[in-house]
């Protein structure tokens, strides 16, 4: 009986220390973004720009996976088609469109936390166009994402890239489709010999069999059933993640600009992409500190990105990048619980952003 409570004792103290180890870990604390990024710069990439006077640059030039951040170039390509006129935003799609492309635990809940949120203005089982775009810049919908893929056409949105001045950018493809790469190219394999086939693709090879999922995905919507449930493993994850588009830091923030200037686009260009960008700091920060501000973020168990900008209401205007790939799941939700505090003391503490400055400069 000694011995059992002996244990149990022991079990005691180690659950104790698991729980305060876990909240020091994962607290909120600008610092810790900061200190990951000086300590880790072969995972890291940033540039910080204020009023157009760079303060902080590391790697900038990296070609690095972007996750969701990708997203802000279908937000740009919505809002000039609105804009010109070739589609309408009000137009309705039926939610049942949406849902051929929607794969449960693929995004982090951003799909049903979408629904939720706009249960009460869903009218026939339909949603407008806007209301679509809008799922996938707040809410990161994969399967929105691949619809207006879909929509406004995988071309078009690539040759945005062209038009905004891009030049480090891979090929935008779509988002949902790739997951069933393996089952569609390589039935007869196993799991993990699915995943190092698909990562033997060429990138032409890739993009074809991504195509050929999605007009398989759009015309039938039993096709998940038909080739079985994922099962997406860790190993399956990390193929998938390190075939999503990436690009630079450098190239993003000089996106940010561009919108955060309200010069660079047409008027109704802008207004319609900010009617769907993100900005989720909270309402109290937002009235003390900012007059206007967009942003997105990526994530997969191996790659935390953002992009964002800012102008506060003494009309400084901030922006920028900074992305980590080739980090583990605990470091990931770890880094993603600090953005917050360490996003919105660069905005408003100009300690921290000289201290930013000093530990990273420009390198």
């Amino acid at each position: 009986m000694k011995k059992v409570i002996k244990i149990l004792k022991i079990l005691a103290c180690l659950l104790v220390f698991v729980i305060v180890w876990g909240v020091f870990y994962f607290y909120p604390d600008k610092d810790k973004v900061l200190n990951f990024i000086s300590d880790n710069p072969e995972k890291s990439s940033i540039k910080l720009i204020l009023n157009d006077t760079i303060l902080v640059e590391m790697n900038p030039n990296k070609q690095m996976i972007l996750a969701s951040t990708a997203k802000i170039i279908t937000a740009i390509e919505y809002a000039e088609q609105a804009a010109k006129g070739l589609i309408n935003p009000l137009e309705l799609v039926d939610l049942a469109e949406l849902e051929k492309y929607y794969v449960p635990k693929s995004d982090g809940g951003g799909h049903n936390n979408w629904l939720e949120s706009i249960d009460k203005n869903i009218k026939k089982n339909s949603v407008s166009i806007k209301e679509v775009a809008r799922g996938m810049m707040k809410f990161s919908s994969n399967a929105n994402t691949e619809w207006l893929g879909e929509k406004l056409g995988l071309v078009n949105i690539n040759n945005r890239l062209d038009s905004l001045g891009v030049e480090k950018h891979s090929e935008i493809s779509y988002k949902v489709s790739p997951l069933f790469i393996g089952v569609e190219e390589f039935p007869h394999l196993d799991k993990r010999e699915r995943a190092i086939a698909v990562q033997n693709l060429s990138n032409e090879e890739y993009i074809q069999a991504t195509n050929k999922v999605h007009q398989k995905l759009k015309s039938n919507k039993e096709y998940p059933k038909d080739v079985g449930l994922l099962n997406l493993a860790l190993y399956l994850q990390k193929n998938w993640s390190d075939n999503l588009p990436s690009s630079t830091v450098h190239e993003y923030v000089e996106i940010m600009k561009k919108i955060n200037s309200r010069k660079y686009f047409n008027s109704d260009v802008q207004q319609y992409l900010e009617e769907i960008l993100d900005n989720n700091w909270g309402s109290e920060f937002n009235e003390n500190w900012v007059s206007y501000s967009g942003m997105k973020q990526g994530a997969t168990s191996y790659v935390l990105t953002k992009a964002l900008y800012v102008t506060d209401k003494k009309g400084n205007k901030t922006e920028l990048a900074y992305f980590f790939n080739d980090i583990n799941l605990l470091q990931v939700t770890r880094l993603q619980g600090c953005m917050k505090e360490f996003e919105t003391s660069i905005i408003s503490n100009k300690s921290f952003r000289e201290k930013i400055n000093l530990n990273l400069g420009n390198q």
